[in-house]
Order: C-alpha cells, then structure tokens, then sequence
C-alpha cells in the first residue's frame, strides 16, 4: 500500500468518526448534513493536492531549466487559478447540496 493511499484512508477514516456525533444529533436545526461536511473536506483535499503537485513540479523544472522560469512560473499561476475557481465552486454545489 502507497503512503498516499494510506493517508488518503486514514484522513477518510478519521472524518467519518468526526462526523459520527454530528448525525447523532437530535433537532432540525443542523444547517448542512454531515455528508456535505466530508463532501467539502474531500474537495479541499483534493486541490490541496493538486496545487501542492503542480508546484512542486513547476519547481523541479525551475531548476532544471532556469532560463524558462518566467514562462513555468505563469503557467504554473494559471493552473493554479483553475484549480482553484473549480474548488470554489464545488464547495458552493456542496453547500447548497447539504
């Protein structure tokens, strides 16, 4: 088993038993359910990780190639801006979806 896989489980395993006391709760004042907390918890793991991987990446070709750095480093902010927009609006589709 990968060390990503195995992260990837236990961040999982661990959201799950956080959630537990949540739908536990009595009362209808819980203003999103649960499953749209691990929902958004999943979407800001996943671009985490994909920034995290397009930066170090634009590093390493940074470094071997550092007469292109100006044009890694824009291309780099692009992808990162898209990530980011696409993160937005999926927390937003999982907030109103909760």
């Amino acid at each position: 088993m990968t060390q990503f896989l195995r992260i990837c489980l236990t961040t999982l395993g661990a959201l799950m038993i956080m959630t537990v006391p949540a739908m536990a709760q009595d009362g209808e004042v819980v203003a999103f359910s649960s499953f749209a907390g691990i929902g958004i918890g999943i979407i800001i793991l996943g671009a985490g990780l994909g920034i995290g991987k397009i930066g170090g990446s634009a590093v390493e070709a940074m470094a071997r190639q550092p007469e292109n750095s100006a044009n890694i480093q824009t291309a780099m902010i692009i992808a990162a801006a898209l990530i980011e927009g696409a993160t937005f609006f999926a927390i937003i589709f999982a907030w109103l979806a909760g």
